[in-house]
C-alpha cells in the first residue's frame, strides 16, 4: 500500500502553474514546561495544534493524518500525545510551509514514519549551512528532508477532500506554501500571517516586503469570505483579520519608504517610530525597530 501511495504522490507532483532566533535556526526549542499544547477542531476534517512553535494543521479521517509543519524535535512527544487523541501519533504525510526550524524541527522524529513534502527551496535550504542574523544553521539530517518537492504547487486527495498546496514566492521566504482544504473551507497560511503582529520577512532566505504584500493581496482574492484561517503564529483568524494585517504592512512600509525618500537615516526612522496604533503589533517576535529595519533593508537594496 505504501508503494502505491508513493507512486500516487509522485504522479501528483508538479513543477508548473513568540520564539527566539536560535529556535528558528536549529529546530530545537528551549522547552517551556507550561506551554499549552492543545488541539482544536477548525472545520470539517481539519484541526489545529497549538504548542511551542508554528501552528500545526491536521487533516484527520479514514485515510489517517496529514500534518502541516512539525514544530521542534524536542517537543515531539508532547505533539504525539495530542495526535494520539485524534487516532494515531504517526502522521502519514507532512507538508512544510517553509524551512524555518520552528516549523521543520520535528521532521527528524515524524519523518521516520511519514512522507515529507515541501517546495523545492525548502529542501535546498535545509540541506545547506544557512546563515540567519550571524548565526549558522547546520544542514538537517537526511531523515528530516522532504522526499517529494514541487515548483508552483500540487494537489493531494486525502480524507475525502482536495488539498491544494500553492507556492507563493519571495514573501516570508522563497519557499512559502499555502494549503487550501477545499471541502472543509480552511486555509493554512504558514508564516505569511502573524495574527495582530508585525510580519517576519526573512531577507536572507529570499523573502521580500513587497513580495509579501503582493502575495497576501493574491491570497485575499483566493480565500472564500467564510473560510477559517490557520496562521503561522497566533489564534485562528478570518479573512477580515488577514485584510487588516495586509493593510498594516502596506501602511507601515509606506511610512518608512516616504522617510527614506526624504533622506532620513535608519536611526532617524527608528527614532521617529510608527504611529501609536501599531504599538501592539510591535509586541511580538518582530518589534517595531526590527520591522522598520526590515523595511529599510528591503528597499535599500532596490534603490
Amino acid at each position: 500500500m505504501k508503494q502505491l501511495l508513493t507512486l500516487a504522490i509522485a504522479i501528483l507532483l508538479c513543477t508548473g502553474p513568540a520564539f527566539g532566533h536560535a529556535s528558528l535556526i536549529d529546530g530545537n526549542a528551549k522547552i517551556i514546561e507550561q506551554a499549552n499544547f492543545r488541539t482544536e477542531k477548525v472545520a470539517g476534517n481539519v484541526y489545529v495544534l497549538f504548542g511551542q512553535g508554528g501552528n500545526i494543521g491536521l487533516s484527520v479521517g479514514p485515510d489517517g493524518i496529514l500534518m502541516i509543519d512539525t514544530q521542534f524535535a524536542n517537543v515531539a512527544d508532547r505533539i504525539k500525545a495530542e495526535l494520539a487523541k485524534l487516532g494515531s501519533d504517526k502522521p502519514r504525510f507532512i507538508f512544510n510551509t517553509h524551512w524555518h526550524g520552528d516549523h521543520t524541527g520535528g521532521n527528524e522524529v515524524f519523518g521516520r514514519d511519514a512522507m515529507i513534502i515541501a517546495h523545492e527551496n525548502v529542501r535546498k535550504r535545509m540541506e545547506e549551512v544557512t546563515m540567519f542574523r550571524g548565526q549558522a544553521r547546520t544542514p538537517s539530517p537526511k531523515i528530516a528532508l522532504p522526499i517529494f518537492t514541487y515548483g508552483t504547487g500540487m494537489n493531494v486527495y486525502f480524507n475525502g477532500e482536495k488539498i491544494k498546496a500553492i507556492h507563493f514566492p519571495k514573501g516570508h521566504t522563497d519557499g512559502d506554501t499555502v494549503l487550501f482544504f477545499e471541502t472543509s473551507n480552511v486555509v493554512h497560511l504558514g508564516d505569511d500571517f502573524f495574527v495582530g503582529r508585525f510580519p517576519f520577512v526573512d531577507l536572507e532566505s529570499g523573502g521580500t516586503v513587497d513580495g509579501l504584500i503582493r502575495n497576501i493581496g493574491d491570497m485575499i482574492q483566493m480565500i472564500p469570505a467564510d473560510a477559517k484561517i490557520i496562521p503561522g503564529h497566533g489564534p485562528l483568524a478570518t479573512l477580515n483579520d488577514l485584510r487588516d494585517y495586509h493593510q498594516m504592512i502596506i501602511d507601515t512600509s509606506l511610512i518608512i519608504r516616504q522617510g527614506m525618500a526624504a533622506g532620513k537615516t535608519l536611526d532617524e526612522l527608528k527614532a521617529a517610530g510608527l504611529p501609536e496604533k501599531y504599538n501592539e503589533a510591535g509586541s511580538g517576535f518582530i518589534n517595531t525597530n526590527a520591522w522598520i529595519e526590515t523595511i529599510h533593508r528591503n528597499y535599500s537594496k532596490k534603490s
